[in-house]
């Protein structure tokens, strides 16, 4: 008979091994990312204006960064040119940088500035909404002037007298390339042309002037014919 003290089966307990330093950085790592997409995308921030009386935020920026890539048509920089009273005497140069043929940068319009174009354009719709193209010893543009007067436009035309300016052969190469008239006169109404003397003519005759004036905003005082009449 065996006396001797029963075998107790031997039980080991292993140690969990340590996280490596790898995986700690890895979650590390992945909280800061979860962290600064809710900051970011979560929650509203500015960012201080040095110089500037406020602060600028995300919105602020999407919005002077849309405002800076709106331009009007080529058309409105010509119109600018010859309507604005800051612009007496501003006149296209002829060097060979200026190529009426060809689109231009608005500041060309603008004494080499950038500007607030829609600032430029509420002012020439307002003031001159109707500007005309003109020549001074042209019938054709004598006889246009003249059935416009009978209008009492309110506001007036601008009248530009093409042959009187310096650069007046190229305002004749930018009206052929903006408009597609390249004859005087030539008559723009909100940036675009109704036609010279014989149109005018013709829509005066047809009762159909009148209209278009009013139809921009621009009252008509004489006693003309309208589409009722």
């Amino acid at each position: 008979m065996d006396t001797s003290a029963p075998k107790h089966a031997h039980t080991s307990f292993s140690t969990p091994a340590p996280r490596s330093p790898f995986r700690r950085r890895r979650i590390i790592w992945a909280l800061l990312t979860v962290f600064a997409v809710v900051f970011f995308f979560g929650a509203p921030w500015e960012l201080p204006a040095r110089g500037l009386g406020s602060s600028v935020s995300r919105a602020n920026i999407a919005q002077l960064v849309k405002q800076k890539q709106w331009q009007p048509e080529e058309v409105y920089g010509l119109l600018h040119m010859v309507t604005n009273a800051e612009m007496e005497g501003q006149v296209l140069s002829h060097d060979s940088a200026t190529d009426p043929r060809k689109p231009m940068e608005l500041s060309v319009y603008n004494a080499g500035k950038e500007g607030n174009w829609r600032k430029y354009v509420a002012e020439l719709e307002e003031n001159y909404p109707v500007v005309v193209f003109s020549k001074t010893y042209c019938p054709h543009s004598r006889k246009a002037k003249a059935l416009l007067e009978t209008y009492d436009l309110v506001p007036a035309p601008k009248i530009v007298e093409a042959d009187i300016r310096e650069d007046g052969d190229l305002l004749k190469l930018l009206l052929h390339r903006l408009t597609g008239r390249a004859t005087f006169p030539n008559t723009i109404v909100h940036g675009k042309t109704i036609g010279g003397s014989d149109d005018l003519q013709s829509l005066h005759a047809q009762g159909l002037l009148k209209g278009i004036f009013e139809a921009a905003g621009v009252k008509v005082l004489g006693d003309v014919p309208g589409p009722s009449s």
